[in-house]
């Protein structure tokens, strides 16, 4: 039988995840052709952060290297931008003019960083934090400039903070609201946060409103100005002030948009045979940008491209679970409280932990937490089954472990949980499908887990719980994974050990760097090699030896 022929527009999480869900329900049904208008292939956009904070490489946030379309039968087109669709001869057209035809088509275009409508936007030296590309733009900034701006103060705008400081920029974060990440902290929580990253060095300016971006005599942005009159300098500019969904090819074929793509509850649009999937798409008026929301909806967009035609997407609850520069932090829910809502409280500022409980008609409303996120899941679990919490009403503050028989000596946190809650928030994977899969695989190591499930492959916030989850299901035979993990190959020294090693001994070059540390191979290799060169650059700017060939591409 001829294959239908399919065809997605765009390479990011969510379609690439429509994609693995296909081909395991229905592996031979089309020929796929992908077009990713970046010169990469699918890496977790989660993870950037940690890239810019020299903390792991770009190959370390690969999901799915080119290798995985071609195993697949995939055609991959890398570096390409789909500019039109013609609905009637059901083709799409890339801007150097490369044509393919589809049967269904699958638009996955993802969102674009908001820009300030403000005068100075388009100076040399700002930018918005989206891909590989904003990421390697500060990097490079970094090592030659010395002051950072960075608008918007929730959690992208956070993580960019805090890499472009470790990075030995002077960084200021403005930000127009009273507080950090309003939209997932409530005041208390955010100014605990706030004070830990004033210790880390960044500067906070709240309640300010960017007027316009100042020129230098180079042409590049040397400053922000505010409505106020004041002004800081600012040899870089970082927008993060959100998102907007990317729906110009959608509206230039006639598909319905509204802020962003619409779709029904199979993710199909207005035209039945084109399917919309991600950040992208506006769902019962909504437009999601966590990944948990996102993942759901490749699972039904899958089972109707499979034609299986059962499931539906009727919306997601959803809770956030990040780690922003190390802290650990839950929100779900109403956690603002107010009129009608009751709270309980704890708070340990001295030692990290604040924790707020929002109920309304004996159940949980929302829930916001900071430091101490264990039970997040579990608080979750109560929220969206809607149970009735006055029975445990005294002990839920302390957590699942103290309530009923849940909380024998010798019992883990993992073997507490029941098979639907969440183990994964990144990747929307629950304790039932990690199990599953340990059991029917044959899984014994925590890489196994990732590579099979996705679960502590995005954040790691939830590495504990799949460890427990291991040794809970294997016993004797759970293989734990050593607690460092070496660079390559080619030594048994860490990512933190290697850079740490450069700062204090001040070694400049590469050759130098494997002298020193006495690495096995001669010359390295393709992991080592870029990721040295980018900690010695990033260390010693402007005196280290760039390495042309051991650049990331």
């Amino acid at each position: 039988m001829k294959k239908m022929k399919l065809v997605m527009v765009g390479n990011g999480m969510a379609g690439v995840r429509t994609l693995e869900e296909l081909l395991k329900l229905a592996p031979d049904l089309y020929d796929i052709t992908v077009f990713g208008a970046e010169p990469h292939a699918n890496y977790n956009r989660i993870l950037l952060s940690p890239v810019l904070a020299g903390e792991q490489t770009i190959q370390d946030i690969m999901l799915n290297d080119v290798d995985w379309y071609a195993d697949n039968g995939i055609t991959l087109h890398l570096n390409k931008k789909i500019t039109h669709i013609d609905r009637k001869k059901r083709v799409v057209t890339t801007e150097d003019g490369i044509t393919a035809d589809y049967d269904r088509l699958i638009l996955a275009t993802g969102s674009n960083p908001f820009i300030l409508p403000i005068p100075g936007n388009d100076l040399p030296g700002v930018i918005g934090y989206r891909d590989i590309a904003d990421t390697d733009a500060m990097i490079e900034a970094a090592r030659v400039y010395k002051h950072a701006v960075v608008i918007g103060g929730g959690l992208l705008g956070l993580e960019a903070a805090n890499g472009l400081a470790l990075r030995g920029m002077d960084v200021s974060v403005v930000h127009i609201n009273e507080w950090l990440m309003e939209r997932q902290l409530d005041k208390v929580s955010a100014q605990l946060l706030q004070k830990n990253l004033e210790l880390k060095g960044l500067k906070f300016l709240l309640k300010k409103h960017t007027a316009e971006l100042v020129r230098g005599e180079s042409g590049r942005v040397c400053a922000v100005k505010f409505k106020d009159g004041e002004s800081v300098p600012a040899d870089l500019v970082v927008m993060a002030v959100g998102i907007r969904p990317n729906t110009a090819l959608a509206e230039s074929a006639g598909i319905h948009c509204n802020r962003g793509i619409v779709v029904n509850d199979t993710m199909q649009t207005y035209d039945p045979r084109i399917y919309a999937i991600g950040e992208c798409v506006n769902h019962r008026g909504l437009a999601y940008g966590l990944v948990a929301p996102l993942f759901e909806m490749a699972k039904v967009a899958a089972n109707h491209l499979a034609e299986f035609g059962i499931a539906r997407y009727t919306g997601s609850v959803t809770s956030t679970k990040l780690k922003v520069t190390g802290i650990d932090l839950f929100s779900a829910g109403n956690f603002t409280g107010g009129e009608g809502f009751e709270e309980i409280l704890l708070s340990d500022p001295v030692g990290g932990v604040y924790k707020k409980l929002v109920i309304q008609d004996n159940k949980l409303a929302g829930a916001v937490m900071y430091g101490d996120t264990a039970d997040g899941a579990w608080y979750f679990q109560l929220l969206r089954e809607g149970r009735n919490v006055s029975d445990i009403r005294d002990h839920l503050m302390f957590g699942q472990s103290h309530v009923g028989d849940l909380g024998h000596q010798g019992q883990n946190r993992a073997a507490a949980m029941t098979d639907e809650m969440e183990v994964c928030g990144c990747n929307g994977v629950c304790k039932g499908t990690v199990v599953k899969a340990i059991k029917e695989k044959g899984l014994f190591t925590l890489e196994d887990v990732r590579k099979h499930t996705k679960a502590s492959s995005s954040c790691g916030s939830c590495t504990g719980l799949v460890e427990q989850l291991l040794a809970t299901v294997l016993g004797g035979d759970y293989s734990e994974a050593p607690k460092t993990k070496a660079i390559c190959g080619c030594t048994d020294h860490t990512h933190a050990e290697v850079r740490t090693t450069i700062r204090q001994h001040k070694l400049l070059s590469i050759p130098q760097v494997m002298q020193f540390m006495e690495w096995r191979t001669p010359n390295g290799c393709s992991t080592c090699r870029p990721a040295l060169n980018y900690y010695l650059i990033s260390s010693w700017p402007g005196e280290a030896a760039d390495d042309p060939q051991s650049r990331f591409i």
